[in-house]
């Protein structure tokens, strides 16, 4: 088996509002892929779909090589879920909790009661194993969790939006746990609107934007789509942004990006520092002070920018002006549907 995910014509409606429209994904085996978008954007319906949480109105699913609309049973069997939400229960320890998803999974008490020592100890969860799972902090609570989600040890694993609210410290020690699995050979969707996240995970990324695949590639493939090099510069006085972005239109490519708030102009450009030197020499020209000027590879969130015309984080709305529905798991009993 080549891929691990494959959708085609996906869709879903909640009322008059698309949440997904016709989203196609295709995942190869042992690979990590980012699926983007902004909130209300669809990937926790993507998610919940591919996880037989939810039923599509329209299109094919497949997960390992099953189909989800007709083997959901059998799908569940072969994945693994970790939700924006630490679906553990706080009346238990945590080597409670592992243990009851063994039970749920058929894994026998020995296996069961074995398997959870050797997640808390890989998830350095180990001192803290036999405390109640109220006591742990955030962190701890995403750890366990995602250790919950690899009790049977899935072949597929699906992570949405697994480090939102971490603190960096914590977030960083996610990245490494999740990094780990696919140099393991796990096949891994994230949903995450955290540029950098996907920049230094995912093999691919998928962006979408209200329901639509609308970009697909590499991290690198991606960032040279909107030009190699970008030039940001911060102006001294707010008068002089137009004006600026007037002289920087006539040297990049693309559109310039301006933020006024912080009198940031940004954009695109092939040739460098050499492009720089002129950009710099006409704003000298035109008495134009800079604060701050340099030229950088573009980041996702640059592509982000580019593609939707507004940040990972702002909130996607529907034609009506409604946000539209992600209907996440709302709480432990749909995450224990699929363990």
């Amino acid at each position: 088996m080549t891929h691990m995910i494959r959708t085609s014509g996906l869709v879903k409606r909640y009322g008059n509002v698309l949440a997904l429209d016709g989203l196609d994904l295709v995942v190869p085996k042992g690979a990590v892929l980012g699926l983007l978008g902004p909130n209300g954007a669809g990937k926790t319906t993507a998610v919940r779909i591919l996880t037989t949480l939810l039923e599509p109105d329209e299109g094919a699913v497949e997960v390992a090589g099953l189909n989800v609309r007709s083997e959901p049973d059998k799908v569940r069997e072969r994945i693994g879920l970790s939700g924006q939400t630490a679906a553990v229960d706080e009346h238990l320890t945590g080597f409670e909790n592992l243990d009851m998803v063994g039970r749920l999974y058929h894994l026998g008490r020995k296996r069961s009661r074995e398997r959870a020592r050797e997640l808390l100890g890989r998830f350095d969860l180990a001192e803290a194993g036999d405390r109640s799972a109220k006591t742990y902090s955030g962190g701890m609570r995403r750890r366990l969790d995602l250790a919950a989600a690899l009790v049977a040890e899935p072949e597929v694993l699906f992570l949405d939006e697994p480090t939102t609210g971490l603190d960096p410290r914590s977030r960083i020690q996610m990245w490494e746990t999740i990094q780990d699995l696919a140099r393991g050979g796990s096949t891994v969707l994230l949903t995450t609107q955290y540029m950098e996240e996907a920049d230094r995970l995912a093999d691919d990324i998928v962006v979408i934007d209200r329901g639509r695949k609308i970009a697909e590639g590499t991290p690198d493939e991606l960032k040279t789509q909107i030009g190699g090099e970008r030039i940001e510069s911060v102006l001294a006085t707010a008068a002089d942004l137009h004006p600026a972005q007037a002289i920087l239109a006539g040297l990049c490519v693309g559109e310039v990006q301006l933020d006024e708030q912080a009198r940031r102009l940004t954009a695109g450009v092939t040739g460098g520092a050499e492009v720089l030197k002129r950009f710099l020499q006409r704003l000298a020209d035109a008495n134009i002070a800079v604060v701050d000027v340099g030229l950088h590879r573009p980041t996702l969130d640059d592509v982000f920018l580019s593609l939707t015309g507004h940040s990972a984080e702002e909130v996607a709305e529907s034609p009506d002006g409604r946000s539209e529905p992600e209907a996440e798991p709302t709480d432990t009993r749909e995450k224990e549907a699929v363990r």
